[in-house]
Formats: C-alpha cells, structure tokens, sequence
C-alpha cells in the first residue's frame, strides 16, 4: 500500500477524532452536567433580595433574548415572577413561560371561535388553559416548598452533627448542600456561595428565607440571627429548632387526614356544576343554550356563578387549618 495514501488516512481518521472531541468539549462547556449545576446556581442567586445586582444574571435569568429581556425588565415586580418560577423548580425562564401561557390562551380561544361558539365561551375558553397553566406552576411550587418543609429537620440535625465535630457554620452549611437531598441541597449551597462571594451572612440567610416560602425556614434564619448577636449554643438552638418542627409536622399530618373528607367534599361540589354543564353541552346543546342566548339565562349565570365563587371560597377556607 502507498506509504502517502496510508498516511492521508492516519491523519484523516485523527482529525475527525479530534472534531468529534472538540464538539463534545464544546457541548460539554456550555450544556453538559456541570455547566447546567453552575447556570442554576447562577439562578438561584439572582432571585434573591438584589443582594446580586448583576445585569448578566438577570438576562441568563429571564430570556436569552436581548429585545425580549429590555421588555420584561420593563414589567413591574418581573423579579417576583423570576421567584415564583424558581421555587416551582419547573427550570424554565419568566420569557418562556409567559410565551407558553400567551399560546395557550390564543390556541384555546381559537378552537373556541372556530366551533362558533359564543363570545363569552370564547372568552373563557382563552382564560380557562392560562389558569391551568399557572395553577399547574403554582401547585409545583407548593409540592417543592412542602418537599423542603419536610427535608428541613434532617438539615438541621446534619448542621447539629457537623457543628458539634467541630466544623464552622459555613463549613456546615456546605456539608448539606453537597451531601443533603435535593431540592434543600440547593438552597443551602446558594448560601454557602453567596458568603463566598463576600455577602454577609445575615443578608445570605435573608435571601435565602426570601428565596423559599417556608415558616419553618424562617425560625431557623431568626435563630441563627439572634445568636449571633447574644451568643449561645447554635448546635443546641438547632437540634431543638428541628424536634420542634417534626412535631408541628406530625401535628399537620394528622389534621390533613382529619380534614380529608371536607377537601374531597370542596372538590366535588366545586367541579361538578361545570362537568354537568359541559356533559349537557354535547348532549343536547340546544337545551342549555338559552343560557348565553337569553338575557335572562345570562344573568342566572352571572349570579349562580358569583354565589359559586362565595360558596367554593368559603369551603376552602373551612377546611384549611393553619397551624
């Protein structure tokens, strides 16, 4: 064989390896593991109290788009909905999600107006996925906030732990947030990081009580706030801290299971006038017509509607017990 054409091939064949491993290094720098665990960190720090004014952050934070970013920072309180997404952990920006919310709103108001259905079924038809949209969010926001209530106690007896071995403060707060389950794991971290960063540890710990909508969280900022200032046993104040919030976890428990039956009961009543009406609808849509046909018809539904509103508001506040 030429001696030429087999050295072509050597190097023919090594310069497609080294492509492919350049693309790989270069995928791996800017979408791979560690790039995406720094781009949240990066995240979690920007939805704090503005204890991080950094333009870059905020414009990795709400869109990747320069127009669509000068926009966004146009809209009042944008960085309320910056923490709304963050603590749902959904990992989408305030730009996606508004854009997936505008789309439903277009795509359900033009299957409605398509069908020919009257305006205020038009109207609603566009309203209705939007809610269902924020409600899914909202609901993922309150499943990670419980998630972290009940993570909560097993961190503080791990700082307890490591603080007693001899560690520092910080040292233990990065224990958990590099040992500890996700998603408290995260939160510790960005508090460890942002005290690196050279924040002081009171704002650090005031973010990150800004950061997650938790009761429970705040004793333990208060707590180590107050310490520091008069002094005591923080392994002690935390291991009470976190005996004191099982309890109150157990105690919740217990009232939700004896409350069950009035959430299934709010539920129930609260669904089936619209499964009824829906159910009529593609069974004989002429009977239940007169409803938004006739002036009199909407203005039964105007008030039925209103005392549905009063009466599912009232319910949910029976059967929701704060303790």
């Amino acid at each position: 064989m030429d001696t030429t054409f087999l050295l072509f091939v050597v190097l023919g064949f090594l310069a497609v390896v080294m492509l492919l491993e350049g693309l790989y290094l270069t995928w791996n720098a800017y979408r791979g593991p560690e790039a995406r665990r720094i781009e949240r960190r990066l995240q979690v720090l920007s939805a704090g109290d503005s204890a991080v004014d950094a333009p870059l952050l905020r414009k990795r934070l709400l869109s990747g788009v320069p127009a669509v970013e000068r926009m966004l920072l146009l809209l009042p309180r944008v960085h309320v909905m910056d923490r709304f997404l963050l603590q749902s952990g959904m990992g989408i920006t305030v730009a996606a999600f508004l854009l997936v919310t505008v789309v439903l709103m277009v795509a359900g108001g033009a299957v409605a107006a398509l069908a020919g259905l009257p305006l205020v079924v038009v109207i609603a038809a566009a309203v209705v996925p939007a809610i269902v949209w924020i409600g899914y969010a909202q609901r993922m926001r309150l499943a990670r906030m419980r998630q972290i209530d009940q993570q909560l106690p097993d961190a503080l007896d791990l700082i307890a732990r490591a603080m007693q071995a001899g560690h520092a403060f910080t040292s233990a707060l990065r224990l958990v947030g590099t040992e500890g389950p996700q998603p408290i794991a995260q939160e510790f971290l960005a508090v460890f990081d942002e005290i690196n960063f050279g924040i002081p540890l009171d704002q650090a710990l005031g973010n990150l009580a800004s950061r997650v909508a938790s009761s429970d969280l705040r004793f333990f900022v208060v707590a180590v706030l107050i310490q520091r200032d008069t002094g005591g046993n923080l392994a002690e104040i935390l291991g009470s801290i976190s005996t004191l919030i099982r309890d109150r976890q157990k105690l919740v428990g217990a009232v939700r299971v004896l409350s069950a039956e009035g959430r299934i009961s709010a539920w129930i009543l609260s669904l089936l006038p619209f499964v009824l009406a829906l159910a009529i609808t593609f069974v004989n849509r002429q009977f239940i017509a007169s409803l938004w046909t006739d002036p009199l018809g909407v203005r039964m539904v105007s008030v039925a509607l209103a005392l549905m509103a009063l009466g599912i508001w009232w319910m949910w506040r029976m059967v929701k017990i704060r303790i």
